[in-house]
């Protein structure tokens, strides 16, 4: 049998993800890492359940040595029982990054990819999986809900991992896990993998579905699969989508010519056309986070057709009128406008306001990161605020916490208005 083998590369296009498998699953951009996991067969009754972390060289500080630059930093994975009373099982492992160039330290399509395998009982677990920065000394962390799949009776499938990348050495497959779930699929086709299990020499059909975010049916296949005892490794490609932007879910149904079901296993995934930065994954929402840019008639004209493709195509188009190189791939306006919107969600968010809707965030997603920051959180005779200073325009903004809980308003004092509310790049 042909071994497959996990390979480790540092290029390729860069969102945290949990499972059980649906669309509550699709990351929001919090945590400055991406992960997956999946459940495989394993020996006797137990399953193995596969980790993995993807980490973007823009999430963890560098520093520079005499052979370049290096990031270094503790990955630590702690395994629950559903109800988190009891510790099963605990992995720690530290990674290094080295880079030749400041510039490779600083490309969001770089990642340093991590794996570590666990043998597990079926049954849910929760997991708590955390990333320590040993030069910045940031610490972040993700706590996830996972099943791990049962995989009697047979004939059973895995679950689905999707693939970056595929290549075939010495008789092995080696595939590059795309851990983000991010694909342009206006490009690239939806690649994956998964495994069947069966006691037989036997023919099964699969059944492939895609959801878009509403739960209609956007795609449908079925392929003939021909398997013998034991593990079986199914690769597939589906080409040529028709994709809206935003989350999808992809289905996979094995069962006999008499439409007898066996098993099933699912797969949440970003949609992305070319040229459409990552951190766009909701349509709707990227559309309505506009308003500090486009005017009420260009939101209008966004808004108004129900058609969801044809409203993508609008969204595009309007970002395309704003791009300084209309014939590159890559629109730096485009991309620096979500980056600061994923920034003050990232910052500001309150428990009642999303960050991008907040003050402070209206403020740096207009005119871009402040000069200086002058913070006042425990002031005896007045509330905390602080003060944004933007040298290049002489002007500074105060912000006040009138409830304690974070909240920062713009203090009337220093209100933005005027020629002042025009986005800056």
């Amino acid at each position: 049998m042909k071994k497959l083998l996990f390979i480790y590369v540092i290029t390729c296009s860069v969102i945290s993800f949990a499972q059980v498998d649906n669309f509550s699953q699709i990351p929001d951009n919090k945590v400055k890492y991406y992960q997956d996991f999946l459940s495989f067969k394993g020996d006797n009754d137990k399953a193995r359940l596969d980790f993995f972390i993807q980490v973007p060289y823009d999430a963890v500080q560098f520093v520079k040595t005499g052979q370049g630059f290096e990031a270094a930093y503790t990955v630590t994975v702690s395994v629950f029982d559903e109800e988190k009373k009891n510790l099963i099982t605990e992995k720690i492992w530290n990674e290094k990054i080295v880079a030749i160039s400041f510039e490779l330290t600083t490309s969001p399509e770089n990642f340093n990819l991590g794996h570590r395998s666990f043998e597990l009982a079926p049954g849910v677990y929760s997991i708590k999986t955390s990333l320590f920065d040993k030069d910045s000394k940031n610490e972040y962390s993700s706590e996830n809900k996972v099943v791990v799949k049962q995989f009697t009776p047979v004939p059973s499938v895995s679950d689905i991992m999707l693939i970056a990348k595929k290549t075939l050495i010495e008789g092995s497959s080696k595939i590059i896990p795309n851990v983000s779930r991010s694909v342009v699929t206006d490009r690239d086709p939806l690649s994956t993998f998964f495994e069947i299990y069966s006691d037989t020499v036997s023919n099964f059909f699969v059944d492939y579905e895609i959801f878009d975010d509403k739960e209609t049916s956007v795609y449908k296949s079925t392929k003939e699969v021909g398997v013998k005892e034991g593990n079986n490794q199914i690769f597939n490609n589906i080409d040529s989508l028709n994709l809206n932007l935003g989350k999808n879910l992809l289905k996979i149904t094995l069962r006999d010519s008499t439409g007898k079901v066996y098993d099933a296993s699912s797969k949440s995934f970003i949609s992305r056309w070319v040229g459409v930065p990552i951190t766009v994954t909701d349509l709707d929402k990227a559309i309505e986070q506009l308003i500090y840019l486009a005017s009420p008639e260009d939101l209008t004209f966004i808004k108004e057709t129900e058609i969801r493709m044809e409203k993508a195509k609008r969204f595009v188009a309007f970002w395309k009128k704003q791009d300084p190189n209309p014939a590159d791939e890559y629109n730096p306006v485009f991309n620096e406008y979500y980056n600061r919107v994923a920034y003050t969600n990232q910052n500001f968010t309150s428990y009642s306001l999303e960050g991008w809707r907040s003050d402070r965030g209206m403020v740096l997603i207009i005119l871009g990161a402040p000069d200086n920051i002058d913070r006042h959180p425990f002031e005896y005779y007045s509330k905390p605020y602080e003060v944004w200073q933007y040298y290049n325009l002489n002007k500074q903004f105060i912000f006040v916490d009138y409830t304690g809980f974070g909240d920062y308003r713009l203090d009337p004092s220093t209100p933005l208005f005027g020629d002042l509310y025009r986005f800056r790049y």
